[in-house]
């Protein structure tokens, strides 16, 4: 989904101003210049790492707004809005949260998202090709879904999540670089370069493994936020909006659009590892499931 593509770019490029700002400031190299303070260094990568998750989240509603296009509606100016925002409404209403902002983005695809640092101050989109492609039925069941999102608190637990897996990345990056350097080069005083280019491999490889938990995450809300979506629209109307994604998305995405769909892609072996949704089917079956 795109909040997610969004969520985890910002919080990589702030990570990344973060570690650097640090290093210029002379903070990270003092940490290890005469050996690894353990204690320090988890304290520093846990500032750098919820830093960088936390500040993604707080701007994810305006890096959506500009990124994408949204338009807000601040009144409605056709049926069509009116209908939309009237939706939105009534179910933050029935999911007990504060009205979120409305806006229509301009994309063909049929797709829709909602983001916001808490419940209470949240933004729905939904695209140009949502409303022209879906029954109304169909696009209310989505919005639900949405709704759902935001009820659940999935950005805030994505965010601490995130914030978890980088400082773990960051501290664990650090110690197989300080054990490279001493074991293996034998470097005995500060660090040499074996360090930085074991610290940037262990981080990347780190990384990687990390954005499966991430990834695990956003598949589980995914089947939450269908469950919310039949709750707040009616499980018949889900269905049939998953089905219309099916039926819109026959064939998997490429993967470099997989990640930015409502629906998801359908990768096979270990590429399910990296899966942002669930496969539709698999989604539509569980929703089936639920008495």
């Amino acid at each position: 989904m795109k909040r997610i593509v969004l969520f985890l770019a910002t919080n990589l490029a702030i990570v990344l101003v973060l570690s650097v700002t640090m290093r210029l400031l002379g903070v990270e190299p003092y940490l290890t210049a005469n050996g690894l303070n353990l204690g320090s260094l988890l304290i520093f990568a846990a500032v750098m790492g919820f830093g960088g998750s936390l500040i993604s989240l707080a701007i994810s509603k305006w890096m959506a707004k500009k990124s994408m296009g949204v338009q807000v509606i601040e009144t409605p100016s056709s049926s069509t809005e009116v209908w939309l925002v009237d939706t939105v409404r009534k179910y933050a209403t029935e999911a007990g949260i504060g009205m979120p902002e409305v806006g229509i983005f301009p994309s063909p695809e049929v797709n829709a998202f909602a983001t916001g640092a808490n419940r209470n101050n949240a933004l729905v989109a939904v695209s140009a090709g949502l409303l022209n492609s879906m029954t109304r039925e169909e696009a209310e069941a989505v919005i639900g879904h949405e709704i759902a999102h935001v009820a659940n608190g999935d950005m805030v637990t994505l965010a601490l999540i995130q914030g978890v897996v980088n400082t773990f990345v960051m501290f664990l990056s650090r110690v197989i670089g300080h054990t490279v350097d001493r074991v293996v080069f034998k470097n005995e005083e500060g660090h040499g370069p074996a360090f930085f280019v074991t610290m940037i491999v262990a981080e990347l490889v780190l990384g990687i493994l990390a954005s499966i938990i991430v990834m695990w995450f956003s598949r589980q809300r995914e089947f939450r936020a269908d469950r919310g979506g039949a709750s707040l629209a009616g499980k018949g109307a889900m269905i049939a909006a998953l089905e219309r994604l099916a039926s819109v998305h026959g064939q998997p995405l490429p993967d470099k659009m997989a990640a930015f769909g409502i629906a998801g892609g359908s990768p096979q072996g270990w590429k399910r590892l990296f899966m942002t949704h669930p496969p539709l089917a698999e989604r539509i079956a569980a929703l089936r499931a639920v008495r």
